[in-house]
């Protein structure tokens, strides 16, 4: 997958989120100089700006399946290895980082598992492979505010809190989002 908009808009709607976060998931990852790091899906950059700061430019790399968002770090971090690439086929060889992070994007890789995987293989043995995605199910995702809104006009709108928890309250889990959305979409035909 890969989003065909400029990274400036990008920045103007993820930016709040992604920038913030950026420096707590290098945090949490224990970055410290002389390691070696690759920001897996990079986007416009947050995390790869943070990876930079700790360990200095030499020693990160990114990719991005989107040639807008390659461009745009190309020209913001001119001196990071910066390439055009899937998450499921890295261009680098086997072993060549101590830290592989991949931020708000694991979820919306088509194969996931094979992005894990060779994210798991470019990095050397005891190193970190690491990905934060969005808590969902937590009502806590950049359409969480969008969804409240829903709810409070129509709280029997298929997307809304009150059908999940009817459909959780019947099915349980995570088959009530499936639900809601399937309901949601025979209810626009």
């Amino acid at each position: 997958m890969s989003f065909d908009v400029t990274a400036a808009a990008y920045l103007s709607f993820m930016g709040r989120f992604s920038e913030p976060l950026a420096g707590l998931f290098a945090d949490w990852s224990g970055v410290r100089p002389g390691q070696r790091a690759l920001d897996v899906g990079s986007g416009a950059g947050a995390l790869t700006e943070q990876l930079v700061e700790r360990l200095g430019a030499a020693a990160v790399a990114a990719i991005d399946p989107s040639e807008s968002f390659v461009e745009a770090m190309k020209q913001r971090l001119p001196a990071v290895d910066v390439r055009l690439a899937g998450a499921e086929r890295l261009p680098f060889e086997a072993e060549e980082f101590d830290v592989v992070l991949a931020q708000l994007v694991i979820h919306l890789i088509p194969d996931a598992q094979a992005a894990v995987r060779e994210m798991a293989r470019v990095t050397r043995r005891g190193g970190l492979v690491a990905a934060c995605v969005w808590d969902h199910a937590g009502d806590r995702g950049p359409l969480a505010t969008f969804w409240q809104a829903v709810h409070d006009l129509d709280p029997d709108e298929p997307g809304s809190r009150a059908c999940r928890a009817r459909a959780t309250a019947i099915l349980g889990g995570s088959s009530s989002r499936r639900v809601c959305r399937a309901s949601n979409r025979r209810a626009s035909r």
